[in-house]
């Protein structure tokens, strides 16, 4: 059973976009995977963590999906992984807590900075980039990098099937060590899918990621300004290209934006009035989908125009 309910209406809503967002930007349905999430029916997940988790997952927000178990690189949408585990390891006390964590953090989700996250992995994992090992010590560091996957693995959740949270991410490439735990041809990459993603956001949201207060800390931290003042000097300010820029000022938004020569991907949750929220993440693959700073603004604008029209019932 999926974590979300599905809806008659919305699936097809969901199929209409489909359509028309393959049309206008010459896609093909396998070029793009969606996940869409609707909260209404007096389900609500932005709670500062009010509920508990059993009543929390019986609560289920109404959704659609399409390609939203196929596993694919996520780019910087990994980091969200990152930042919960990061939060359980503070909070299990396997790691003393230090302004440069705290620093890191930010910088990893709000400025998307891979040095943040190449810092935070070895962290988390107790391992460090660097020349090529021998065998016996390489065999024990790719076992302690793999710790991130055991702990994603321990929630035993089906949408985190064939995933991989292992690697760095980067801006020119690994070396030494790191370039040979890729594999020669990629094999080992991080790989990621919608549904997995939406999950995991959802449960950030809903204060049951860790703690409460540890959860909380992670919504705020994935805050965005669509005010352009606030964000259009800032070349990795995750609005411009992406989800945010097809919303108008006045909607609260957070969200964790990716972005390679072969991939622009987002995930973001959006806020209005006093009752409506939707969550949607978007993974698309190829190099025309990555140059196309249009597509994801204006699928984001056609989903929040539709809501804002007709609400879910």
């Amino acid at each position: 059973m999926p974590f979300y309910q599905p809806h008659h209406t919305l699936a097809h809503w969901g199929e209409t976009l489909l359509q028309a967002i393959c049309a206008d930007h010459a896609l093909t349905p396998a070029d793009i995977g969606i996940t869409w999430l609707v909260y209404g029916g007096g389900v609500r997940v932005n709670t500062g963590g009010a509920l508990d988790p059993q009543t929390f997952w019986q609560q289920r927000p109404w959704g659609w999906s399409h390609r939203g178990e196929v596993n694919v690189y996520p780019a910087s949408i990994v980091k969200l992984f990152y930042l919960v585990a990061i939060h359980e390891w503070l909070e299990r006390g396997m790691i003393p807590p230090e302004p440069e964590i705290d620093r890191a953090i930010t910088d990893m989700i709000q400025h998307s900075s891979n040095d943040a996250t190449s810092y935070l992995v070895d962290v988390l994992t107790g391992t460090t980039s660097g020349p090529d090992l021998a065998p016996g010590p390489f065999s024990t560091w790719q076992y302690q990098r793999n710790l991130i996957n055991r702990y994603f693995q321990s929630w035993q959740w089906a949408e985190f099937a064939g995933i991989n949270l292992n690697q760095k991410t980067w801006c020119d490439g690994p070396y030494g060590r790191e370039r040979a735990f890729l594999g020669p041809n990629g094999e080992s990459r991080n790989r990621l899918n919608p549904l997995a993603t939406a999950r995991l956001f959802h449960t950030i949201l809903g204060g049951i990621a860790v703690s409460p207060r540890r959860s909380q800390q992670m919504v705020d931290v994935c805050r965005r300004s669509l005010v352009p003042a606030d964000y259009e000097n800032d070349p990795e300010n995750q609005v411009q290209g992406f989800l945010g820029e097809g919303l108008p000022p006045d909607v609260k938004l957070w969200s964790k934006a990716g972005y390679t020569s072969q991939v622009r991907h987002d995930c973001a949750y959006v806020e209005w009035g006093s009752d409506q929220a939707y969550m949607l993440v978007v993974f698309t693959v190829g190099e025309a989908q990555s140059r196309n700073a249009k597509l994801l603004p204006d699928l984001s604008r056609r989903v929040y125009e539709q809501l804002h029209r007709e609400p879910l019932v």
